[in-house]
């Protein structure tokens, strides 16, 4: 998401690393209790249904929408009509997706001029941004899932936030149901999951699961007391005819520049090339890709060391060392610290940006900590050393 700007792809993505769990759809696409009737099933019965759910395919369009309570800061988000997939953290978006099953998918982020895709097309794994005519293809082994991402990222569809609100189900989570709902034109039930960790700055997540394929058609977070959802996610158009093998088939557009990954590592790319009919910025490309390669030192170490957990469910809290380089004064990541306020206490000095649904502390010791939980909670984390 942030190849373009080494810095910034630790620093926005832990803004919403304690957003894991947190997202949901529009009001608007919501009408409680508009499906008719519907037999009626219980909280455990809908959560077997959603482990379940084995669509044939799908394809339909996508209504995102955030509000976070974030500041401006440089460089983080796009505004409503980008389609850079930074912009996920901020405004409203909308989203093609395609689906035949684990190994063929496409999501395409659009915008007013452009578009960004991720595409899997069985080994193939391709991330493409037509405003910035670049590409990155990773090719992985045979049997492997697509790569982990080293900071998780903000949910894209309704079932990326589904799965990661059921990984916080534990018995700090009370599950209930709350009728049925309308939703694309389906009917769905609907799940509600809210934390019982006083702690916790989530209020609920709501899930609308479709009634007859049991997939999350849209998913809505609200923080603790709020009467409208921070962060939101579903279909507004949905098909479950099995989508055509073209929407899955990528060649790079000529002049794209192309870079190829590495399964399991995307912090070290093994090299850089550009696709027909650009070719005059290749050896400016190679030469480039070796000057990075110099400079990778404490940056690739912490990159490769990743993020850890301290704590579970909705009071985990997300730790991670920054690179050395991003702290530097000439660094891009520092008109973004410099913005945030600063705080300290027994643990140490450092810069904090929260929002109604999450904290992130960033410390002058190179930590980053971030979880759906008060600045104080993190502030005690942080005294630990972790």
């Amino acid at each position: 998401m942030f190849a373009s700007r080494p810095a910034l792809r630790w620093f926005a993505p832990a803004a919403v690393l304690a957003l894991v769990l947190l997202v949901g759809t529009a009001g608007t696409l919501f009408r409680a209790n508009a499906a008719g009737a519907l037999p009626e099933r219980t909280a455990a019965q809908l959560l077997v249904d959603l482990q379940k759910a084995n669509p044939d395919g799908f394809s339909g369009t996508i209504s995102q929408q955030a509000d976070l309570g974030l500041p401006q800061l440089p460089g983080i988000g796009g505004g409503d009509d980008s389609s850079d997939l930074s912009a996920l953290v901020s405004g409203s978006h909308t989203l093609k997706v395609w689906y035949d099953g684990p190994e063929r998918s496409r999501i395409a982020l659009l915008g007013t001029l452009g578009e960004s895709d991720l595409i899997r097309d069985g080994k193939d794994v391709w991330v493409w941004s037509s405003t910035s005519k670049t590409a990155t293809h990773t090719v992985l082994p045979a049997g492997k899932s697509a790569p982990a991402k080293s900071v998780p990222d903000l949910p894209r569809t309704p079932q990326e936030a589904a799965d990661q609100a059921l990984k916080a189900l534990d018995p700090s989570t009370k599950v209930t149901t709350d009728g049925t709902a309308s939703v694309a034109g389906r009917a769905a039930y609907q799940l509600i999951l809210a934390p019982r960790d006083a702690s916790s700055l989530v209020g609920q997540v709501r899930l609308a699961i479709d009634s007859e394929q049991h997939i999350p058609l849209q998913v809505q977070v609200f923080a603790k007391g709020a009467g409208t959802p921070a962060i939101q996610v579903g279909f507004t158009q949905i098909s479950f005819t099995k989508p055509s093998a073209e929407h899955f088939r990528f060649a790079p557009p000529p002049g794209t520049k192309v870079t190829e990954g590495k399964a399991g590592d995307e912090a070290h790319p093994r090299g850089d090339r550009t696709a027909p009919g650009n070719d005059s910025h290749a050896r400016g490309d190679q030469q480039n890709a070796r000057e990075r390669g110099a400079d990778k030192g404490t940056g690739a170490k912490a990159a490769a060391e990743g993020p850890s957990v301290v704590g579970k469910g909705w009071t985990a809290v997300v730790t991670a060392k920054m690179p050395t380089e991003a702290r530097h004064a000439d660094s891009e990541f520092r008109p973004i610290l410099d913005r945030l306020p600063r705080v300290s206490g027994t643990w140490g000095s450092g810069r904090l940006l929260s929002g109604a649904l999450f904290s992130v502390l960033v410390t002058d010791d190179g930590r980053v900590l971030a979880g759906a939980v008060s600045p104080q909670h993190l502030y005690s984390v942080a005294g630990t050393g972790q």
